[in-house]
């Protein structure tokens, strides 16, 4: 197989929060597509975050696109100059008031959609986590903190309590990481 071959891009729109851009590509066949839209997002970061009395933080908040309250791990994107364990950090900080001494372990990288978008999110593990910070949200977050064990949110899975992908995902890979850890 080959790659596709770009031909011409052309944005429709910069922000802050994200770009769009419209590609034409040019197939290895020799078709070609003259709309093909490419979202281009900053990387996400997010992080299974175990308590030292070994709970799990989720924080709950209202998703416009969903239109619905959806519990998920601490995530976001990181900020410019950040790497992406400095980015987890912050955002779960801020988010939950709570930090680790311990760094973040690295359990996955992952393309979010490769089809139509250019970011990746970055899962995390933190252990040994405690609250020391008061919440530091932005005016336009609203973020509930809760605490589950691990056996809570397997069954919160099945009953589509958690539905949120990559919090779903984080969790299982977390899961496995912490049992492998466990035998040593």
């Amino acid at each position: 197989m080959r790659k596709w071959k770009t031909i011409k891009s052309v944005y429709h729109y910069k922000t802050s929060f994200g770009n769009l851009r419209q590609d034409t590509c040019q197939l290895p066949n020799g078709v070609i597509i003259d709309d093909y839209y490419v979202q281009e997002y900053a990387d996400w970061v997010n992080a299974v975050v175990v308590t030292k009395d070994h709970r799990v933080l989720f924080v709950e908040q209202y998703r416009h696109a969903g239109q619905d309250y959806f519990l998920e791990i601490p995530a976001g994107k990181i900020e410019e100059g950040e790497s992406h364990e400095e980015g987890i950090v912050r955002e779960v900080r801020e988010e939950t008031g709570y930090i680790s001494k311990t760094e973040p372990i690295k359990i996955g990288e992952f393309m979010v959609n490769p089809a139509t978008q250019t970011n990746k999110v970055v899962t995390f593990l933190i252990m040994d986590a405690y609250k020391e910070y008061e919440q530091e949200l932005d005016e336009t977050e609203e973020i509930d903190v809760k605490l589950f064990s691990f056996d809570e949110i397997e069954e919160m899975i099945r009953r589509q309590e958690i539905t949120q992908l990559f919090s779903v995902s984080a969790y299982y890979m977390a899961k496995d990481l912490l049992r492998e850890m466990a035998r040593g």
